[in-house]
């Protein structure tokens, strides 16, 4: 079992920034992607990056040139860091691992961005 917890999320304005953080316990051996996916009510849950173990990374079109996903180098965590953010980018974000072929989710955090 993988636990993911993350942490960062929070209100901000319009143009603000904020970074999310998740970090991965339990039986870890060799988690494979790692990434962040958000949803908002009524909406599928969608991909916004996701980063192998690699380093190869890949972004939701939306996010393009604003977010940067990053991991570290023991690879247990996973960052989001969120520049010139828009109210659209409101949602609640989960972070997500895969080990083995299952996929593990967090709790979720709520970002909100005022305009």
């Amino acid at each position: 079992q993988v636990q993911l917890v993350e942490s960062g999320g929070g209100l901000v304005q319009a143009g603000g920034s904020l970074r999310l953080s998740c970090v991965a316990s339990g039986i870890i051996f060799r988690i494979n992607a790692m990434g962040w996916y958000r949803q908002v009510p009524g909406k599928e849950r969608e991909l916004v990056a996701e980063i192998t173990s690699g380093g190869s990374t890949n972004y939701a079109d939306s996010v393009k040139g604003r977010f940067t996903i990053s991991r570290d180098n023991a690879k247990t965590t996973v960052y989001l860091r969120m520049n010139s953010l828009k109210p659209e980018d409101t949602a609640v974000y989960y972070c997500s691992c895969r080990q083995s072929g299952i996929d593990y989710w967090g709790q979720g955090t709520q970002v909100t961005v005022s305009s």
